[in-house]
């Protein structure tokens, strides 16, 4: 099996797990690094708020889900952790968890002459993100978002 199709089974396998468990997957990543190869995994609560304690249980529950499925032909290490506050956007379910909260978003194509944008969020449709920069709403296409996360700030 190929890196990309390994991955996506990891990801359906992983992501319905957790599923099940009231929680979402925010990011998988599965790479070598020296002579190892290291699966490393973001898990949260939708509304946010994961703690220590459930991500060693889901580190457990993981590696042993992993093993029965065989997935990985070879051996790896396994870290399951908190996105953290500095948790990237990506979907709308994420900027939904962030409504009224300030985001800094990274644009692949300029909007209003500029690539990088920072308000408080005030909506999210189906494609785009409303943001509030003191009193003027900035509406951000999702397909120009290279890389959004809220700001500390918040916090």
């Amino acid at each position: 099996m190929d890196r990309q199709t390994i991955i996506a089974e990891l990801k359906i396998i992983i992501g319905e797990h957790l599923k099940n468990q009231g929680l979402d997957l925010v990011d998988l990543i599965y790479r070598y690094e020296g002579r190892g190869s290291f699966l490393r995994l973001l898990a949260d609560r939708p509304c946010g708020g994961i703690t220590l304690d459930e991500c060693a249980r889901l580190n457990i529950e993981i590696s042993a889900l992993l093993d029965e499925k065989n997935i990985l032909q070879q051996g790896y290490i396994l870290e399951v952790s908190s996105p953290g506050i500095d948790r990237p956007l990506m979907t709308k379910s994420d900027f939904m968890r962030c409504l009224n909260r300030r985001a800094r978003f990274f644009l692949k194509e300029a909007i209003k002459a500029r690539l990088e944008w920072e308000g408080i969020i005030k909506s999210v449709e189906d494609d785009a993100v409303a943001i509030d920069i003191q009193g003027d709403i900035i509406e951000i296409p999702l397909a120009k978002i290279n890389k959004a996360k809220q700001t500390m700030e918040n916090f």
